[in-house]
């Protein structure tokens, strides 16, 4: 049976992984980046170039998005030469972006009456997991449109959950991003606490992956800041926006985040001292400040 063709729009720090998994898997690509270099890398690797996403989506059988914010997918999906336009009968969107949920049900809404199914599918793993095709991706959408996808998820990510109807993935994803950001921000807070009080942090660290504290960012994170690498896998800018995310969808259901509020005011701290760049795990950054103790690192030892 021939491959379905791809599209995919947004090849930034995840995204370009992600396309180049799915060209790997043998699917037919057409790529689309407001910068060109990603572009130009994939195609010589076999993908097609396309200059909109009106151009991306006419070509393919499903158009996937991945961008920084809602107003960019707002956009890119329903602005001028935007997807909307190269809608054709049985096209499927997916968006791999995270956004409001409300924009993902709204989009899903417009684009159902232009007889084209829409997939909210947010993914988290980071830049190792956008490499190594083993994203988490969480589906709000159609089970129809899920099951014919499903071949192109499995060249991006291992666990592929459908969570339930449009705005639902975007929901897990907000939720996933409450426990990544508290994470990152208990692992500051420990490996500052227990070096100042006068342990081997490292050591701490060892000890404690062994039990309850055991988590993917105990596993990958502590190794990359003892050696004094804050480049991101997932950058702080990025992460601040989740915050904004889930912070204005709490607002909007009337729930109460206290620590998440708390988190958001960290990842705002590090943007105020132009942090933007760094790794979600440089929110230590903001911890040293606060402490005036700066981490030990093995290459200063």
């Amino acid at each position: 049976m021939e491959k379905m063709h791809v599209g995919y729009i947004g090849l930034g720090l995840m995204g370009k992984s992600i396309a180049r998994n799915i060209l790997r898997a043998g699917f037919p690509l057409v790529v689309h980046n407001r910068s060109r270099a990603s572009v130009k890398e994939l195609v010589q690797e076999g993908a097609k170039e396309a200059f909109s996403p009106r151009e991306v989506a006419e070509q393919v059988d499903v158009v996937i998005t991945n961008l920084p914010d809602t107003p960019d997918v707002e956009s890119v999906v329903l602005g001028k030469d935007g997807i909307i336009d190269g809608a054709h009968p049985g096209l499927i969107y997916v968006d791999n972006s995270t956004i409001k949920p409300a924009m993902a049900r709204q989009i899903a809404q417009v684009l159902a009456a232009h007889g084209v199914m829409a997939l909210d599918a947010p993914v988290s793993g980071g830049d190792i997991g956008a490499r190594n095709a083993t994203l988490a991706i969480m589906v709000g959408g159609p089970q129809e449109a899920l099951e014919k996808v499903m071949p192109v998820f499995q060249a991006m990510g291992k666990t592929i959950t459908r969570i339930g109807d449009a705005g639902a993935g975007q929901i897990a994803k907000a939720a996933n991003q409450i426990m990544v950001a508290a994470q990152m921000v208990a692992m500051g807070e420990l490996l500052i606490f227990a070096e100042k009080a006068g342990a081997d942090a490292q050591k701490v660290i060892e000890a404690i992956k062994g039990g309850a504290a055991q988590c993917w960012t105990l596993d990958v994170k502590p190794q990359r800041l003892f050696a004094g690498n804050r480049l991101p896998g997932f950058k702080a800018s990025m992460q601040a926006k989740d915050l904004a995310i889930v912070m204005e969808t709490a607002r909007e259901y009337g729930i109460p985040l206290p620590s998440a509020a708390v988190h958001t005011q960290l990842y705002q701290a590090m943007l105020d001292l132009g942090m933007h760049e760094l790794d979600n795990s440089a929110v230590i950054g903001v911890i040293e400040l606060l402490a005036n103790h700066h981490l030990r690192d093995e290459q200063k030892d």
